[in-house]
């Protein structure tokens, strides 16, 4: 693998027209400021539909687009819309995204959009149906019934729909055919839009790395179509769900939800669902990073019902079975582990194993106490540094919260004197280590502080708003971006 390095920035950061970063002309304005600044990735995170808390990690499906990232521009040069019908409340803030009023408001005009499309006689949106018919099917139909139940989750559907008894999956695909097109045309839009965006990228040399969640929520296309690939009982009901135990930041630990999976189902189908959820994704980027590595070498399983993730316990998952059988039927992909937290040997073993890249994040280095795996002299190439992720503070909040025996540690070890200077100085560390991949949030690079946090873990309400400003990436910044790139050895011009 050759150095480079990169820029994490969520679609949902981008600035845009409409409340939310989408794959408008400033997507493609990003992509030619990481062309200025010798950049060769663009990470991002899950761009699947949002539910409940608006996190990305928790999708109503794993393989759709989310909406709210469609471009209203290009449908206005389609015809399909006015500037007149994109008039709307998205919110006042142009520095963060209101999803309640996005909520109201996307869905309406989306329609609009698709109400003069004629697009049920399109024949690419046919093709493109009948590519996708493996999981846009039951996308379409779990969206439309859910409309019909006021938004609830399908646990709490009649019976009939929610245990998908054939007699009713025809009623309902009758009575919401309508509703049900008007889905796939978003999936469509999504499709062709983020296609054209990634070609643009690839094409300026820069490649997607795109995020996967090990797990995918409960209320979700995926676990009402597929209940054998969880741990349900016969009426849908988990009998545990995902978490993390209790540590040094959570005393009752991080209770996630999310239903757990049936391994040695999926093991008997030679991970089907999931060579096809993986092969989905590598059509989408060219970097697949894996959330929650560790995971599929060891699982916390929670007992259902429980308040807290406190009385788990861990169980094995499928181990490199999974990744034998990947590679076996996609071939040498381009993977990052997320392999943070607790590691066990067995999961240091199974990432070696792989031979995928693990994650380092310098903000994780600084404790006066003892000395940090992650500090830079502790790295092997085969490894991706990062100052933080969309879960740590910027560094600019790192210092203003953490120890002052802490941050004057990493001024110590950065040798720099001031506060101030200590942003540029981690930049630096990371970009000089001899990791193979360097990815820096870009709020690391503007040096912006904790107003600019994308997610504080175990909260809700306040995650996953932050956007950038327009104008804040400037040609100075793309050449002190470029000439950092080229002095560390990361250029893609050498």
């Amino acid at each position: 693998m050759k150095r480079r390095s990169g820029v994490l920035l969520p679609i949902s950061s981008l600035p845009s027209e409409y409340g939310i970063g989408c794959f408008s002309k400033e997507a493609y304005e990003f992509v030619d400021f990481l062309e200025k600044a010798d950049q060769s990735l663009w990470q991002i995170l899950p761009l699947g539909p949002t539910g409940y808390g608006d996190s990305p990690y928790q999708s109503f499906s794993t393989f759709a687009g989310n909406p709210y990232f469609i471009d209203l521009q290009e449908l206005i040069k389609e015809g399909w819309l006015t500037k007149e019908d994109c008039k709307a409340d998205y919110g006042t803030s142009q520095q963060y995204a209101d999803y309640d009023k996005m909520y109201k408001a996307r869905f309406k005009v989306l329609r609009r959009a698709f109400d003069k499309s004629n697009i049920g006689k399109k024949e690419d949106f046919k093709a493109f149906c009948k590519k996708n018919s493996f999981w846009l099917d039951d996308y379409a139909l779990y969206m439309a019934v859910k409309n019909s139940f006021g938004g609830n989750g399908w646990n709490t559907w009649d019976e009939d729909i929610k245990l998908r008894k054939p007699k009713a999956m025809k009623a309902y695909r009758e009575k919401y055919a309508d509703d049900i097109l008007f889905y796939q045309f978003q999936q469509y839009l999504f499709d062709r839009q983020w296609k054209a965006l990634k070609k643009y990228a690839n094409e300026k040399g820069v490649e997607i790395v795109g995020d996967i969640p090990i797990y995918v929520a409960f209320d979700s296309a995926d676990t009402w179509a597929n209940p054998e690939l969880f741990q349900l009982d016969k009426d849908g009901t988990p009998k545990a769900v995902a978490g993390c135990p209790p540590d040094a930041f959570s005393a009752t630990g991080q209770l996630w939800g999310n239903p757990l999976y049936n391994w040695p189902y999926h093991e008997k189908t030679g991970f089907e669902w999931w060579m096809k959820r993986l092969g989905y994704c590598f059509d989408m980027y060219d970097v697949v990073r894996i959330d929650h590595f560790r995971g599929f070498d060891e699982y916390y399983s929670i007992p259902y019902g429980d308040p807290t993730a406190e009385f788990g316990h861990w169980e094995k998952g499928p181990g490199f079975s999974l990744f034998k059988r990947m590679k076996e039927v996609l071939g040498n992909r381009d993977v990052i582990a997320e392999d943070l937290g607790f590691l066990t040997p067995s999961v240091v073993k199974l990432v070696k194993k792989t031979g995928y890249p693990g994650m380092k994040i310098l903000l994780f280095a600084f404790d006066h106490r003892e000395p940090s795996n992650y500090l830079p002299q502790y790295y092997d190439r085969n490894s991706v540094v990062y100052t933080g992720t969309h879960d740590n503070d910027t560094v600019v909040g790192w210092i203003k919260s953490a120890s002052r025996k802490d941050v004057a540690f990493a001024r110590e070890y950065t040798g720099v004197k001031r506060n101030k200077e200590l942003p540029a100085a981690l930049v630096r560390a990371a970009l000089a280590s001899v990791s193979d991949t360097c990815i820096i949030p870009i709020q690391d690079y503007l040096e912006v502080d904790n107003s600019a946090r994308i997610n504080l873990p175990s909260t809700l309400g306040d995650n996953w708003k932050w956007r950038m400003k327009k104008g804040q990436l400037t040609d100075d910044l793309a050449k002190r971006m470029s000439r950092l790139t080229w002095m560390y050895g990361r250029s893609t011009r050498r």
